[in-house]
C-alpha cells in the first residue's frame, strides 16, 4: 500500500484556525514539500479562504511557497498574485547544470518546464526569487551560475549548500565539501561585487550587511538558537525544524495542542539550545558572530560544521568589502 502524504482539509483547518487565534504581528506561512503544488490549486484556494475566515481585522498574512515551478500555470499564478504569495523557484543554473539532478521520472530534465513556470509568474506579476541548491554538479560553477541568473533578469538569489550524509556518516555523492562551498561563495561574491551590489539581492550577502548595519540576524544559521519556527507534517504532527523530523522531536499534533503549548514546550526549548553546543574552538574564531557555528544539521564531527573551512575562506575574502559597503549604507 502506498502512503499518501497529503494534508487533509481537517488538518489544514485546525492548523490555520489555531495559529490565527494567537497574537502575532504577522501570520507567516511557508508552504513546502516535497513539492507543494502537487496538492493542486484547490488546496491553496482553501488555504487563503481559511486565512481570510480566521484572520483578525487588520491582521497581516504572509505566504511563501517553495516550488520546482514545473506545475505552475496562469490560473495558479493569478491566485498567487491575488494573495501576495512570495514564491521561491528552484533553479540550479543553465539547462546542462540544472538537469544533472533535476529530472522527471522518465529521465528528461526539467529546466525548460521551470522556465515556463517562471514565465507564468512574471506574466501575472507574482513576486519570486530563485533558490539554487549548490551540489556536486554545480559547485565549481559559481561565476557561471550567478551570471546566468543575473542575465536572465533574476534579481533575487538564494544559494543553499547541499550537505547530506548516509547512515554511516559518509557524504552522499551529491553533497559538497566545506572547501568547495568556500570557493563557490567567493566566486559568486566577486561577480556580485563587481557591478551588482545595488541591483541583485543575494540573501546571504543581504543578511551579512543587515548584521553589520543594524545588528539584526535575519537568516536562520546566523541566529543564536534554533527556536526559529515550527514544521507541520501532512498529518498535523509538529516538529521544531524541517531538518530534524525525528520521532524524539515530535512536539505533538495540532489537533491536540495549542500553539502556546508548542511554544512553551521543554522539548522545543531544549532543541533550540543545540545551536550553542559547538566546539570550544568556535568561541575563539574571528568569524563566530557571522556563522554562529552554522546549522547543527551540518555538524558531523566534534560539533564543527562540515562547511567551516568554506565559511572561513569566504569571510577572509569578503568581509573587508562587506564592511566598506555597510559604511556606505545610510540608516534612516
Amino acid at each position: 500500500m502506498s502512503r499518501q502524504h497529503r494534508m487533509s482539509n481537517q488538518v489544514l483547518d485546525k492548523l490555520i484556525s489555531g495559529y490565527m487565534a494567537t497574537e502575532q504581528q504577522v501570520y507567516a506561512f511557508g508552504w513546502q514539500g516535497g513539492e507543494p503544488t502537487l496538492m493542486g490549486l484547490d488546496f491553496f484556494r482553501r488555504v487563503t479562504d481559511l486565512q481570510q475566515k480566521h484572520g483578525r481585522p487588520g491582521s497581516v498574512i504572509s505566504n511563501g511557497l517553495q516550488t520546482n515551478g514545473t506545475l505552475l500555470d496562469d490560473t495558479f499564478a493569478r491566485h498567487l498574485h491575488d494573495y501576495k504569495f512570495l514564491v521561491g523557484v528552484s533553479l540550479d543554473g543553465p539547462a546542462d547544470v540544472h538537469d544533472h539532478y533535476r529530472k522527471r521520472i522518465n529521465g528528461i530534465g526539467t529546466h525548460a518546464d521551470v522556465l515556463r513556470g517562471i514565465v507564468c509568474l512574471r506574466r501575472n506579476d507574482v513576486e519570486f526569487n530563485i533558490l539554487t541548491l549548490v551540489n556536486s554538479a554545480n559547485v565549481t560553477k559559481g561565476r557561471e551560475i550567478y551570471r546566468y541568473l543575473s542575465d536572465m533578469g533574476f534579481a533575487f538569489h538564494q544559494y543553499i549548500p547541499c550537505v547530506e550524509f548516509d547512515e554511516s556518516g559518509a557524504p552522499q555523492p551529491w553533497s559538497i565539501s566545506g572547501e568547495e562551498w568556500g570557493e563557490f561563495l567567493c566566486a559568486v561574491f566577486d561577480e556580485w561585487y563587481e557591478s551588482d551590489t545595488r541591483r541583485v539581492s543575494v540573501r546571504l550577502f543581504d543578511s551579512i550587511l543587515s548584521y553589520l548595519v543594524d545588528g539584526v540576524r535575519n537568516i536562520c544559521h546566523m541566529c543564536g538558537n534554533c527556536n526559529q519556527y515550527f514544521l507541520i507534517e501532512h498529518n498535523g504532527d509538529v516538529y521544531p525544524c524541517d531538518f530534524f523530523v525525528e520521532p524524539d522531536l515530535n512536539l505533538g499534533n495540532v489537533a491536540d495542542h495549542t500553539w502556546e503549548e508548542f511554544l512553551s514546550s521543554e522539548k522545543y526549548h531544549e532543541f533550540g539550545l543545540r545551536k550553542s553546543a559547538m566546539a570550544e574552538r568556535c568561541a575563539d574564531c574571528a568569524f563566530m558572530r557571522y556563522c554562529m557555528g552554522d546549522c547543527p544539521k551540518h555538524r558531523m564531527s566534534g560539533n564543527v560544521s562540515e562547511l567551516c573551512p568554506g565559511w572561513k575562506q569566504f569571510f577572509v575574502h569578503s568581509l573587508p568589502r562587506f564592511e566598506e559597503l555597510a559604511g556606505s549604507i545610510e540608516v534612516g
